[in-house]
Protein backbone atom coordinates (compact mmCIF):
# COMPACT_ATOMS: atom_id res chain seq x y z
CA UNK A 1 0.00 0.00 0.00
CA UNK A 2 1.30 3.43 -0.92
CA UNK A 3 0.85 6.36 1.43
CA UNK A 4 -0.21 8.67 -1.41
CA UNK A 5 -1.38 8.11 -4.99
CA UNK A 6 -0.93 11.22 -7.15
CA UNK A 7 -3.63 10.94 -9.79
CA UNK A 8 -2.15 11.10 -13.27
CA UNK A 9 -4.47 12.47 -15.95
CA UNK A 10 -1.68 14.32 -17.78
CA UNK A 11 -2.57 17.72 -16.33
CA UNK A 12 -0.49 18.89 -13.41
CA UNK A 13 2.93 19.31 -11.90
CA UNK A 14 3.03 15.66 -10.90
CA UNK A 15 6.78 15.30 -10.44
CA UNK A 16 7.11 18.41 -8.26
CA UNK A 17 4.47 17.04 -5.92
CA UNK A 18 6.03 13.58 -5.94
CA UNK A 19 9.46 15.02 -5.10
CA UNK A 20 8.01 17.07 -2.23
CA UNK A 21 6.21 14.03 -0.80
CA UNK A 22 9.29 11.82 -1.04
CA UNK A 23 11.34 14.58 0.62
CA UNK A 24 9.11 14.25 3.69
CA UNK A 25 9.48 10.47 3.66
CA UNK A 26 6.06 9.65 2.25
CA UNK A 27 5.77 6.60 0.00
CA UNK A 28 4.10 8.16 -3.06
CA UNK A 29 3.31 7.03 -6.60
CA UNK A 30 2.17 8.84 -9.75
CA UNK A 31 -0.54 6.64 -11.25
CA UNK A 32 -3.79 6.30 -13.19
CA UNK A 33 -4.12 2.64 -12.23
CA UNK A 34 -7.46 2.19 -10.48
CA UNK A 35 -6.25 -0.59 -8.18
CA UNK A 36 -3.20 1.41 -7.05
CA UNK A 37 -5.41 4.39 -6.35
CA UNK A 38 -7.94 2.32 -4.39
CA UNK A 39 -5.23 0.68 -2.29
CA UNK A 40 -3.50 3.91 -1.27
CA UNK A 41 -4.04 5.62 2.07
CA UNK A 42 -4.54 9.04 0.45
CA UNK A 43 -4.98 10.51 -3.01
CA UNK A 44 -3.78 13.85 -4.33
CA UNK A 45 -5.65 15.39 -7.24
CA UNK A 46 -3.29 17.89 -8.88
CA UNK A 47 -4.01 20.10 -11.84
CA UNK A 48 -2.69 22.79 -14.14
CA UNK A 49 -4.77 23.82 -17.14
CA UNK A 50 -8.41 24.24 -18.15
CA UNK A 51 -11.31 22.79 -16.15
CA UNK A 52 -13.32 21.30 -19.10
CA UNK A 53 -10.34 19.38 -20.48
CA UNK A 54 -9.47 18.14 -16.98
CA UNK A 55 -12.95 16.73 -16.41
CA UNK A 56 -12.90 15.12 -19.85
CA UNK A 57 -9.63 13.33 -19.11
CA UNK A 58 -10.74 12.19 -15.66
CA UNK A 59 -13.87 10.63 -17.14
CA UNK A 60 -12.05 9.00 -20.05
CA UNK A 61 -9.76 7.16 -17.64
CA UNK A 62 -12.61 6.46 -15.14
CA UNK A 63 -10.63 8.37 -12.55
CA UNK A 64 -13.74 10.27 -11.54
CA UNK A 65 -15.28 7.00 -10.36
CA UNK A 66 -12.08 6.15 -8.48
CA UNK A 67 -12.26 9.49 -6.68
CA UNK A 68 -15.95 9.02 -5.81
CA UNK A 69 -15.26 5.54 -4.41
CA UNK A 70 -12.32 6.86 -2.39
CA UNK A 71 -14.53 9.56 -0.93
CA UNK A 72 -17.32 7.11 -0.07
CA UNK A 73 -14.81 5.33 2.17
CA UNK A 74 -13.93 8.70 3.77
CA UNK A 75 -10.25 8.23 2.96
CA UNK A 76 -8.11 11.37 2.76
CA UNK A 77 -8.33 13.40 -0.46
CA UNK A 78 -6.07 16.38 -1.19
CA UNK A 79 -6.69 18.76 -4.11
CA UNK A 80 -4.14 21.24 -5.45
CA UNK A 81 -4.90 24.27 -7.65
CA UNK A 82 -7.14 23.02 -10.50
CA UNK A 83 -7.41 19.80 -8.51
CA UNK A 84 -9.16 21.75 -5.76
CA UNK A 85 -11.55 23.36 -8.25
CA UNK A 86 -12.49 20.02 -9.81
CA UNK A 87 -13.92 18.83 -6.48
CA UNK A 88 -16.70 21.41 -6.70
CA UNK A 89 -20.07 21.55 -8.47
CA UNK A 90 -19.27 23.45 -11.66
CA UNK A 91 -16.97 25.84 -13.48
CA UNK A 92 -17.44 28.69 -15.95
CA UNK A 93 -13.97 28.43 -17.44
CA UNK A 94 -14.37 28.64 -21.24
CA UNK A 95 -17.76 26.95 -21.02
CA UNK A 96 -20.11 25.82 -18.24
CA UNK A 97 -18.84 22.42 -17.07
CA UNK A 98 -19.95 20.10 -14.29
CA UNK A 99 -17.25 19.22 -11.79
CA UNK A 100 -16.98 16.19 -9.55
CA UNK A 101 -19.62 17.72 -7.27
CA UNK A 102 -18.17 16.32 -4.06
CA UNK A 103 -18.22 19.85 -2.61
CA UNK A 104 -20.73 22.63 -3.29
CA UNK A 105 -19.48 25.73 -5.05
CA UNK A 106 -18.77 27.34 -8.41
CA UNK A 107 -15.48 28.16 -10.11
CA UNK A 108 -15.49 31.72 -11.45
CA UNK A 109 -13.03 34.06 -13.13
CA UNK A 110 -11.49 36.86 -11.13
CA UNK A 111 -12.96 40.27 -11.81
CA UNK A 112 -11.32 43.43 -10.50
CA UNK A 113 -11.66 47.16 -10.93
CA UNK A 114 -8.70 47.05 -13.29
CA UNK A 115 -9.45 47.15 -17.01
CA UNK A 116 -6.69 44.99 -18.47
CA UNK A 117 -6.78 41.21 -18.77
CA UNK A 118 -3.42 40.95 -16.98
CA UNK A 119 -5.10 42.00 -13.76
CA UNK A 120 -7.32 38.90 -13.55
CA UNK A 121 -4.39 36.48 -13.40
CA UNK A 122 -3.18 35.88 -9.87
CA UNK A 123 0.42 34.71 -10.01
CA UNK A 124 3.05 34.99 -7.30
CA UNK A 125 3.32 34.96 -3.52
CA UNK A 126 0.24 35.95 -1.52
CA UNK A 127 -0.35 35.88 2.21
CA UNK A 128 -3.01 33.48 3.45
CA UNK A 129 -5.22 34.21 6.44
CA UNK A 130 -6.12 31.10 8.41
CA UNK A 131 -9.60 30.29 9.64
CA UNK A 132 -10.03 30.93 13.35
CA UNK A 133 -11.68 27.55 13.74
CA UNK A 134 -9.37 25.09 15.51
CA UNK A 135 -9.01 21.73 13.80
CA UNK A 136 -6.29 19.29 14.84
CA UNK A 137 -6.63 17.41 11.54
CA UNK A 138 -6.01 20.52 9.45
CA UNK A 139 -2.81 20.34 7.39
CA UNK A 140 -2.39 24.07 8.06
CA UNK A 141 -2.47 23.76 11.84
CA UNK A 142 1.29 24.40 12.27
CA UNK A 143 1.32 27.48 10.04
CA UNK A 144 0.72 31.16 10.64
CA UNK A 145 -0.10 33.96 8.23
CA UNK A 146 2.29 32.61 5.62
CA UNK A 147 2.91 33.57 2.01
CA UNK A 148 2.11 30.81 -0.49
CA UNK A 149 2.61 30.58 -4.24
CA UNK A 150 -0.47 31.00 -6.45
CA UNK A 151 -0.95 30.77 -10.19
CA UNK A 152 -4.59 30.95 -11.36
CA UNK A 153 -7.20 33.19 -12.93
CA UNK A 154 -10.25 31.29 -11.62
CA UNK A 155 -11.25 30.81 -8.00
CA UNK A 156 -13.85 28.83 -6.08
CA UNK A 157 -16.93 30.53 -4.71
CA UNK A 158 -17.82 28.07 -1.93
CA UNK A 159 -21.43 27.66 -0.88
CA UNK A 160 -20.58 26.89 2.75
CA UNK A 161 -17.99 29.30 4.13
CA UNK A 162 -17.51 26.99 7.12
CA UNK A 163 -15.34 24.71 4.98
CA UNK A 164 -12.89 27.54 4.22
CA UNK A 165 -9.63 26.85 6.08
CA UNK A 166 -7.82 29.92 4.71
CA UNK A 167 -8.42 32.91 2.47
CA UNK A 168 -6.26 35.31 0.51
CA UNK A 169 -6.54 38.64 -1.28
CA UNK A 170 -6.11 39.51 -4.96
CA UNK A 171 -6.45 43.26 -5.52
CA UNK A 172 -9.95 44.07 -4.19
CA UNK A 173 -11.10 40.44 -4.14
CA UNK A 174 -10.97 38.18 -1.09
CA UNK A 175 -11.05 34.54 -2.19
CA UNK A 176 -10.89 31.03 -0.77
CA UNK A 177 -7.27 29.86 -0.58
CA UNK A 178 -7.97 26.43 0.94
CA UNK A 179 -10.80 24.26 2.24
CA UNK A 180 -11.31 21.41 4.66
CA UNK A 181 -14.40 19.26 4.96
CA UNK A 182 -14.20 15.94 6.76
CA UNK A 183 -11.71 13.77 4.81
CA UNK A 184 -11.08 16.39 2.11
CA UNK A 185 -8.46 19.16 2.20
CA UNK A 186 -7.58 21.26 -0.82
CA UNK A 187 -5.42 24.23 -1.68
CA UNK A 188 -5.70 26.84 -4.41
CA UNK A 189 -2.00 27.53 -3.93
CA UNK A 190 0.84 25.09 -4.60
CA UNK A 191 2.41 23.78 -1.37
CA UNK A 192 5.23 22.14 -3.34
CA UNK A 193 6.19 25.54 -4.82
CA UNK A 194 5.83 27.47 -1.56
CA UNK A 195 9.19 26.86 0.08
CA UNK A 196 9.67 25.50 3.60
CA UNK A 197 6.21 26.50 4.79
CA UNK A 198 4.61 24.70 1.87
CA UNK A 199 6.61 21.55 2.58
CA UNK A 200 5.39 21.78 6.18
CA UNK A 201 1.91 20.98 4.83
CA UNK A 202 3.22 17.68 3.46
CA UNK A 203 4.95 16.93 6.76
CA UNK A 204 1.57 17.45 8.43
CA UNK A 205 0.03 15.09 5.89
CA UNK A 206 2.64 12.46 6.76
CA UNK A 207 1.85 12.75 10.49
CA UNK A 208 -1.88 12.58 9.77
CA UNK A 209 -1.56 9.46 7.60
CA UNK A 210 0.62 7.76 10.20
CA UNK A 211 -2.32 7.97 12.60
CA UNK A 212 -4.68 6.21 10.21
CA UNK A 213 -5.36 2.49 10.18
CA UNK A 214 -6.72 2.37 6.61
Amino acid sequence: MHDVAIIDYNMGNLFSIDCALKFTGLNSIITNNLDEIENSKCIILPGVGAFPEAMKRLKEKKLDTAIYNFNLKKKPIVGICLGMQLLFTSSYENTATKGLGILEGEVKKFTTNKKTENHVFNVGWRKISLSKKKDEESLLKNLGEEKMYFIHSYHVSVKDKNIESSSSQFYDKKFTASIKKENIQAFQFHPEKSGKKGIEIYYSLKKYLNLLTV
